[in-house]
């Protein structure tokens, strides 16, 4: 089979991929340089094409896991009946963890429910009064409103009356 991939591979990178398609009958003479483009295209696709025809596929069954360390992995290996074939594989003891429950009970919750609304709303709180309080005392001495709203502005000047034309 690799030999007659290998065969292929080799026929349509001299032939070219365009030779086993069919041709068009044309009555004008086809520009060389737009041949040549062509050639060099269906080339370089037989040769992508060969490329991963040749290569060897990469098999599950090869692959090794990385060693981490010293330690070897203890494992019982059973031969279990497939579909296909026999297939040979690694029982590892099963741990089964506790299944009861880790969750505070209703009273111990509703105990210490006050402790956290107390702390949340400290929280909220603070949240708003500090920044304001940083604010105003930032600007405690700062008399720049006083002296603009002291100012006096004087009245502005009338507008001088238009004169009447046609549409007014």
């Amino acid at each position: 089979m690799k030999n007659f991939a290998l065969f292929l591979a080799t026929l349509a990178f001299f032939g070219g991929a365009e030779a086993y398609s069919i041709q068009p009958k044309s009555t004008t003479a086809s520009k060389p340089l737009a041949q040549f483009k062509k050639a060099v295209g269906s080339t370089f696709v037989a040769a992508a094409i060969a490329a991963n025809v040749l290569n060897p596929v990469a098999d599950a069954a090869i692959f090794e896991p990385a060693n981490f360390g010293s330690s070897n992995i203890i494992a019982e290996k059973e031969v279990r009946q497939g579909i296909y074939k026999e297939y040979e594989i690694d029982v590892a003891p099963q741990n089964y963890e506790s299944a009861e429950s880790t969750f505070k009970s209703a009273k111990e919750t509703k105990s210490k429910k006050g402790k956290y609304t107390a702390l949340l709303a400290v929280l909220v709180v603070g949240s708003f009064v500090i920044p304001m309080a940083q604010y105003f005392w930032y600007v405690r001495d700062d008399d720049s409103s006083d002296k603009f709203f002291a100012q006096q502005v004087p009245d502005p000047e009338p507008e001088p009356q238009k004169k009447k034309g046609w549409f007014n």
